[in-house]
């Protein structure tokens, strides 16, 4: 370790004011400056390589475990002590995919039945929309994105990105879905049953920012296999890193 700090300082500092300070001779460090690197330490430099890789391609997420993995499965030997060793010794730490998830504050709204149903075929576009929001860690902190998908054509119609957890998130991107469609005359619109969802307005004739409704536009309860189709477009998998989005020089991420 003292010929290695000595190597690495000595275009600061003479190679003699060095070794005087550290008690070793310079003969001692030419030598070993000069010695063939170990076979350790050339296998060291070669996970070194996989771990940058594997540790680059999780965009910085991937803790000592998950990159142990992935060395292993590129055909390598090695304990997960020695990945541990080697990312502590080059200050690779895992950036955390978490900050605490967002919680609704919002009053409790009166539940609606289940109009869709599960019956997610539809015959004709504008029949029948799913919506659905989700959040996304950037680094200007939570950013909320909702989305609306017909589901005859399984496309998103209508989208909305905020920096607020609100009603208007939802709201805008059912205004979009409608100004796109070319207001369509009835469908159904089946959307959770948070407090964004409903709205916070009368849910069976939602006024959407100037946008009426004719009455028949329905919003419905949510259960899950809506919230796989919807998130399938709208979420991320979890198994997979989240990509952290990075701070535009002069404008915000949304």
């Amino acid at each position: 370790m003292r010929f290695a700090f000595i190597a690495k300082h000595r275009s600061i500092w003479p190679v003699a004011w060095l070794c005087e300070a550290l008690g070793v001779s310079r003969s001692g460090f030419h030598a070993w400056l000069n010695r063939s690197a170990s076979e350790r330490a050339r296998y060291d430099e070669v996970l070194l390589d996989k771990i940058r890789q594997s540790f680059k391609s999780s965009d910085r997420t991937y803790g000592a475990r998950r990159v142990w993995h992935d060395v292993l499965e590129q055909g390598l030997s090695c304990g997960l002590h020695c990945i541990e060793r080697l990312m502590r010794l080059n200050a690779l730490r895992a950036r955390p995919r978490r900050r605490g998830l967002p919680k609704d504050a919002g009053d409790p709204a009166v539940i609606m039945p289940n109009v869709l149903d599960r019956q997610f075929m539809a015959e004709r576009p504008n029949q029948k929309w799913v919506a659905d929001f989700t959040y996304i860690w950037t680094a200007e902190g939570w950013l909320y994105v909702a989305a609306v998908i017909d589901l005859f054509s399984r496309r998103v119609v209508g989208w909305s990105m905020n920096a607020n957890m609100r009603a208007q998130l939802v709201t805008d991107a059912l205004i979009m879905a409608i100004w796109r469609r070319g207001k369509p005359d009835a469908l159904l619109h089946h959307s959770d049953q948070g407090s964004q969802g409903r709205f916070n307005r009368s849910p069976q004739h939602p006024k959407l920012g100037g946008v009426y409704g004719d009455g028949k536009t329905e919003v419905g309860a949510i259960n899950a296999a809506q919230i796989v189709l919807a998130r399938s477009t709208t979420g991320v998998a979890a198994s997979k890193p989240v990509p952290v989005l990075a701070r535009s020089v002069g404008r915000s991420v949304e």
